[in-house]
């Protein structure tokens, strides 16, 4: 039996010959292939299992999916089900945008630079899978959080998640449109956007793993701004008076730039290549020229 060293080997090679695109969790083929074996054997994602044999039925688990990962150019998440964002594991599916918005690393920092001590109640809008509400409710476990959504296989997949690490009991999802009006009985502390922002030229444009995705969970009009700029609009009611929003525009960043020259979007380093992620103080919208809707 094959060791994971060399089962990783060989799928990567598959992937390198296979003109793969990344960018779901993963930039590499060396990447997405410990991703794959680590998540069909089970084994611990570190040099000490390098050299654990494999099962036949791993390993040929392990090269059909490669295979598959090729000649259908899905990401690697649809094909299991699963992914690891942030040091958390979420189900996935097709349909359903796949879990890495570097909005996870300013999480992770607790956003001690912006945020008062004390996190009440944090609103994550367009949450899909869940990931980054979810993400909040580990790193603030004092906080009520809810999540909004407009699709229903997005609500489905959020409350399955929601359930799995059993935080039905501060974690909510309401169906709503964040294009329009949304009617939240409470202003928030933190609130979370990541929406569609894929602009018209991008569009036409896309690999084909990105493509896999819906539609809908990437468009955003002619500039990529249809989704950011309605929630912008709003956050004056929906943000508490020290609060603070951290919205996720990509590569049409220079076009809510230019749309928005005076108000003050902090836009921080990320790692990892991240880009097009801002944070917006509650106290901007008042003390600098409001966002246009």
């Amino acid at each position: 039996m094959p060791t994971v060293a060399k089962l990783i080997e060989a799928v990567c090679e598959q992937f390198e010959a296979g003109g793969l695109t990344f960018g779901h969790g993963t930039d590499n083929p060396w990447d997405e292939a410990v991703a794959l074996v680590v998540s069909v054997t089970g084994c611990a994602d570190d040099r000490s299992s390098l050299q654990t044999q494999v099962s036949a039925e791993h390993v040929s688990r392990c090269l059909d999916l490669a295979a598959l990962r090729v000649t259908d150019r899905q990401p690697l998440a649809y094909l299991l089900g699963t992914c690891h964002y942030m040091g958390l594991q979420f189900n996935v599916r097709p349909g359903v945008v796949v879990p890495r918005s570097p909005i996870g690393y300013l999480l992770q920092d607790r956003l001690s630079a912006w945020l008062p001590d004390r996190v009440g109640r944090v609103l994550d809008l367009c949450t899909g899978s869940g990931c980054l509400g979810i993400l909040a409710a580990h790193i603030f476990p004092d906080a009520h959080v809810t999540l909004v959504d407009i699709d229903p296989a997005a609500i489905q997949l959020a409350e399955e998640n929601i359930a799995q690490y059993e935080l039905a009991q501060r974690v909510d999802i309401v169906r709503a449109d964040v294009t329009g009006p949304l009617a939240l009985p409470e202003s928030f502390d933190l609130v979370l956007c990541n929406p569609p922002y894929v602009d018209a030229a991008d569009m036409q444009s896309l690999p084909a793993e990105f493509a896999a995705e819906p539609v809908h969970g990437l468009a955003a009009g002619e500039q990529g701004l249809d989704v950011i700029e309605a929630v912008l609009a709003q956050l004056g009611t929906l943000l508490s008076s020290d609060g603070l929003f951290i919205g996720e525009v990509g590569a049409s960043a220079r076009h809510l730039i230019r749309r928005h020259p005076v108000l003050p979007l902090i836009w921080p380093d990320l790692p990892l290549g991240g880009e097009g992620v801002f944070v917006l103080e509650a106290t901007a919208l008042t003390s600098h020229t409001a966002p246009r809707s």
